[in-house]
């Protein structure tokens, strides 16, 4: 076997890494702070395309976790990077927050449901059912279906809600037409974060807690992983599935000293 390159740079999700529902996991200011001090690219990565990176470097801050905004690459931004490429100066319909809508405007993109490139679907606190009704008209009339994440469920105080992944679903079955998911575990998302920080592959780390997400996503973008057990994967959950990360750590106080 090759032997990997030192690690340069780092990738690592946020929920179930960093904190654990809105409180830090013991360890990750030590290991933000190592980062910020070594000077080395990094990325906090998100799944959710509800908040701006301005949002969450607050939001992060809130909890003594300091993440410059800069330093955040959320599904969002992956998204409008992705049509940047592939269809420079589209137009939308969107459903989303914040988090999207800003995302596509910087990358150039306009807002319209007259005759939209595409129908972009991203995570929203209350999805209505006269814009999903739009949506599936629009992706029958011959608008292209992308989404932000698969991801099915999010978390919330009370228990699982709907997620970018769920409604997709709707959505398909209601037009037949599958979109295209640019969140993990899509590798893409972690080439254009790397690409965003000037980094390589073969001497980058990802961190995160789900194998079906982070860990296959840094696998197949050709990254050493590590996975966290302070989320949702417990260390007798790897043998379900036919991959393994590089590393299994108990917390990201763990990987504080590999910086």
């Amino acid at each position: 076997m090759t032997e990997r390159k030192p690690i340069e740079s780092w990738l690592t999700d946020m929920d179930g890494v960093l904190m654990h529902e809105g409180v830090p996991v013991p360890g990750a200011d030590r290991f933000i702070k190592k980062l910020r001090d070594s000077g080395r690219p990094f990325l906090v990565l998100t799944n959710n395309s509800i908040y701006t990176a301005r949002d969450l470097h607050a939001r992060l801050n809130r909890i003594g976790l300091e993440v410059p905004a800069e330093n955040i690459w959320t599904s969002a931004l992956a998204t409008a990077t992705f049509l940047n490429n592939q269809h420079p100066g589209g137009t939308a319909y969107v459903i989303g927050e914040a988090g999207l809508t800003t995302a596509l405007h910087d990358a150039g993109y306009v807002m319209t449901d007259l005759n939209p490139d595409f129908v972009i679907l991203g995570e929203t606190r209350t999805y209505s059912f006269e814009a999903l009704t739009k949506a599936i008209r629009l992706i029958n009339d011959g608008a292209r279906f992308i989404a932000t994440n698969p991801d099915n469920t999010g978390p919330s105080p009370a228990g699982a809600l709907p997620a970018t992944g769920s409604v997709a679903a709707l959505i398909t079955k209601a037009t037949g037409k599958e979109p295209y998911f640019v969140g993990k575990p899509n590798p893409l998302m972690m080439r254009s974060a790397l690409n965003a920080i000037g980094a390589h592959s073969e001497s980058s780390a990802m961190i995160g807690d789900r194998m079906d997400t982070d860990v296959l996503a840094g696998l197949e973008a050709g990254m050493e992983t590590f996975l966290v057990l302070t989320g949702l994967t417990s260390r007798t959950d790897i043998d379900h599935y036919p991959y393994r990360p590089t590393n299994v750590v108990d917390s990201i106080a763990d990987i504080v000293d590999l910086v």
